[in-house]
């Protein structure tokens, strides 16, 4: 994978004999005269005409992606969220239904649950793994099943050969946020889904300094959402892309040090007197570890786990963190903490949030590629505090 992550999307003969991917920063391109232009409108000669509709910083971008999960096709996004709601809005017409499992990424949840109802498309909500509900959701005018895996913040994994089983039956797409896998440690694909969709901020670009999206999948469907993209315009800078392949490069170095790291952290938890539990698919312990260790790679880079005490306690715990940071994010070379009822549902009554399963204790650690020694000393430094 990392030979293909390096170079996959380029020829070997680029502008200027650059061994970089070069900044295409346009926004327009010109023709030469109106043979030129009659050439293009009658689809003679492919070519770049504007921005929003394509970039060679981007093409290369998309070219590479799809390699890497396997696709026919990728589309890229200004973000992650960018990239969720083109494609749901692409896939769905006013009288449709759509099933979504009750612990995706909470904005996800909100744009379905709320602002779909003003096109008159229905939304159901069913709780992640309850594969009978979720097969009794689906409708005669449901599109599509759309969930994480594994999903934020207890590294819930989907069963996919369940899933492609049950789409089969009832004739409807799935939709799989791969995002806290990446295609290093799964790809949906293989499996039958019919789309990835990727927050490409986190573990692709690796370095906490972009926004980024991605959709893959087949070139039929690609090319539905790809058309509503130039429509809603959540086009990607080509800088940011510049960014985004820089990061791809060393992406295979990147995760396998991050699902190293993260499983010693987790087992290191695990038997602490001070923790209460551990989520980590490749924890034994975790409900799902049978169908992550036959899905996945590794475990991926984020640990979830509850302190022992009282929300008081767990200020102390983040105030004494020294190598880590408080952060919302994942996905860098950095090691972010976040504490999701102080960060993420902050504007959530206590009751709210315990119903969703944050508790007042919870945590969630998304390692970065420091030494696992050093993020343990941290965190020890942090449970004295207990």
């Amino acid at each position: 994978m990392s030979a293909r992550a390096i170079h996959a999307g380029e020829s070997r003969n680029r502008y200027a004999d650059s061994i970089t991917t070069p900044i295409v920063q346009t926004s327009t391109f010109v023709f030469a005269d109106t043979r030129e232009i009659e050439k293009f409108t009658r689809g003679g000669k492919k070519r770049y005409e504007y921005a929003r509709y394509g970039n060679p910083t981007v093409t290369i971008a998309e070219k590479r992606l799809a390699d890497l999960e396997g696709a026919q096709d990728c589309v890229v996004f200004s973000s992650g969220m960018s990239a969720i709601t083109t494609t749901i809005l692409s896939l769905v017409q006013s009288g449709d239904h759509i099933v979504i499992t009750d612990d995706s990424y909470k904005k996800t949840l909100e744009f379905c649950r709320s602002y779909l109802k003003q096109f008159a498309i229905g939304c159901t909500i069913v709780p992640f793994g309850d594969y009978r509900r979720l097969e009794r959701a689906i409708r005669k005018n449901t599109r599509f099943i759309l969930s994480e895996s594994p999903t934020n913040p207890y590294l819930n994994i989907f069963d996919l050969h369940k899933l492609k089983r049950i789409a089969d039956r009832h004739n409807v797409l799935t939709l799989i946020d791969s995002t806290f896998a990446t295609p290093f440690n799964q790809r949906p694909l293989e499996y039958g889904m019919d789309l990835v969709l990727h927050s490409g901020t986190k573990y692709l670009a690796g370095h906490n300094d972009i926004l980024a999206g991605a959709v893959l999948g087949s070139t039929e469907l690609v090319e539905k959402i790809r058309n509503l993209h130039k429509s809603m315009g959540g086009t990607i800078d080509p800088h940011c892309c510049y960014l985004l392949l820089r990061g791809l490069k060393t992406f295979p170095l990147r995760i396998a040090k991050q699902n190293q790291t993260a499983l010693i952290i987790a087992r290191f938890l695990q038997e602490h007197p001070c923790i209460r539990k551990v989520y980590y698919p490749f924890l034994e312990s975790h409900p799902h570890y049978k169908v992550a260790t036959s899905q996945m790679k590794g475990g991926g880079g984020v640990v979830t786990f509850e302190t022992r005490g009282t929300l008081a306690d767990a200020k102390k715990f983040l105030d004494a963190l020294r190598l880590c940071f408080i952060g919302p994010s994942l996905g860098g070379v950095e090691t972010l903490i976040t504490h999701p009822a102080m960060v993420s549902y902050y504007d959530y009554s206590r009751k709210e949030r315990y119903d969703l399963g944050i508790t007042d204790t919870l945590f969630r650690l998304a390692v970065g590629i420091e030494d696992a020694e050093d993020i343990i000393q941290d965190l020890t430094r942090g449970l004295k505090q207990l």
